[in-house]
């Protein structure tokens, strides 16, 4: 199929591949920027589908994309510029109160949950905010950029909280913490959390239902001014991980999902600057889908925002080590956190804050040295 055969009703999506560890000594041309980050890449993995199945896929290299996609529909043509130019776009720091975070390398968020039944950490730091708080500020010191502190359990048929409950839960440790001048996100679904945790000194709303589970959510977010992460979740309702009808292309339909979350959010008026995603790692997915995520994580640097990738401890590293319990899933969660950089994710969320920083340490580290190779 030629490129001017492929139905300009058809889905385009764009996958940067063929990294390199140094644009020196290559053509001018040759070779692109992801971001404002380390990694240069030479080609773009085209795939166009429609009706729910793929009708083209190529891999073009990034001195002949402009020449190849002028040769598509012009609908196309213009989504595929367009897709090009946000890969290569700057993500612009986040400015969180007394701290800003810059996304020319990678980040650390933290998680600290105050819950009893979270699947890793449940428990851990319930009914004691300041033993909770502590927490928090030894995550800060071990390299974390971001704390995210969550009351609510997300994990599969987990009960539902009252939001009063939640909020008591959560706003003792976040004053804490601001009082520190620890930046922070408040990860929860409901509006009226994000209300009191936004009051008490949190700076970004990390919502596993992207601004959809609450009615309010949007318009709350929307008066704060505040960053948001947009999260994606086959669901919106009580159970996030609620999937009947399963997929077609995960990471098509993961993408689709957050791109009209983002388009949802510009028109609210959050601005592109504020918005972060996550494509949902392990929320109604497979151990098939999630690793087809994990492969295909640089496609979503095609919303121009930055990405945050939350692989820790999560269900596919028991899946492929023997079934091996949460606590033992350090070393699946920091080879996928040193993974996710390699393919371009801004941030990484993790429980385990000291090992994931000196992993992305020596990422940087070998991607300095090969940036300055000749």
């Amino acid at each position: 199929m030629t490129f001017s055969s492929i139905p300009a009703d058809a889905r385009l999506y764009l996958r940067p591949t063929w990294f390199v560890p140094s644009p020196i000594g290559l053509p001018d041309g040759s070779s692109a920027r992801m971001a404002n980050g380390l990694l240069w890449f030479q080609g773009y993995e085209l795939t166009a589908r429609k009706d729910g199945q793929r009708v083209a896929r190529v891999t073009v290299p990034v001195a002949g994309f402009a020449e190849a996609v002028a040769g598509l529909p012009d609908p196309l043509a213009e989504r595929a510029q367009r897709l090009a130019g946000h890969i290569s776009a700057q993500r612009q720091p986040l400015a969180l109160g007394e701290r800003t975070i810059r996304f020319d390398a990678p980040q650390v968020m933290a998680i600290l949950n105050i819950t009893p039944d979270s699947f890793s950490d449940g428990g851990r730091h319930m009914d004691d905010p300041q033993a909770a708080a502590d927490a928090g500020f030894a995550m800060a010191a071990a390299g974390a950029a971001l704390i995210d502190v969550g009351g609510e359990s997300t994990r599969p048929k987990a009960p539902r909280l009252w939001e009063g409950d939640e909020i008591a839960r959560v706003v003792p440790v976040i004053e804490r913490l601001a009082a520190a001048g620890i930046a922070m996100s408040i990860d929860t679904r409901k509006a009226a959390v994000m209300e009191a945790a936004l009051a008490a000194g949190a700076h970004v709303v990390n919502d596993v239902s992207a601004l959809m589970h609450d009615p309010r959510a949007m318009e709350v977010a929307v008066a704060a001014g505040c960053p948001v992460i947009l999260m994606h979740a086959p669901s919106a309702g009580d159970d996030p991980h609620e999937n009947p009808g399963g997929y077609g292309d995960v990471v098509a339909d993961v993408f689709d999902h957050l791109e009209a979350r983002v388009e949802a959010c510009l028109a609210a008026g959050i601005p592109r600057e504020k918005i972060m995603v996550d494509p949902g790692l392990g929320f109604g997915k497979s151990l098939a889908d999630n690793l087809a995520l994990v492969n295909g994580l640089a496609t979503f640097q095609g919303l121009g925002v930055p990405l945050l990738f939350a692989g820790s401890r999560k269900r596919l590293i028991g899946a492929l080590s023997n079934e091996a319990p949460a606590p033992d899933r350090l070393g699946g969660s920091v080879a996928l956190a040193f993974r996710a950089a390699e393919l371009g994710a801004q941030m990484v969320r993790v429980h385990d804050v000291r090992e994931s920083v000196q992993a992305l340490h020596l990422w940087r580290g070998l991607v300095d040295v090969g940036l300055s190779s000749v």
